[in-house]
C-alpha cells in the first residue's frame, strides 16, 4: 500500500505542475510530451485522476500524520 501511496503522490505532483503551468503561461506538459488527445496523454490524465481519487480515499489510512 505504501508503494501505492508514493506512485499516487508523484503522479499528482506530476498533475500539479500540469495545472500550474496551464494557468500561469498557458502552456499543458502533457500534450507538449504527448500530443494532443492521444491515447499516451489519456492514460496519463486517467492515471492522475486515478491517484487522486486513491488518494481521497486511502490517505487517512496510510499517513502516520493523518492518525494521531
Amino acid at each position: 500500500m505504501k508503494v501505492l501511496h508514493m506512485i499516487s503522490f508523484i503522479l499528482l505532483a506530476i498533475g500539479w505542475l500540469n495545472w500550474w503551468l496551464v494557468g500561469i503561461f498557458d502552456f499543458n506538459l502533457v500534450t507538449f510530451l504527448f500530443w494532443e488527445m492521444s491515447m499516451l496523454s489519456k492514460i496519463v490524465y486517467i492515471l492522475v485522476w486515478a491517484s487522486a481519487v486513491f488518494e481521497i480515499i486511502f490517505h487517512p489510512m496510510i499517513c502516520k500524520a493523518c492518525k494521531k
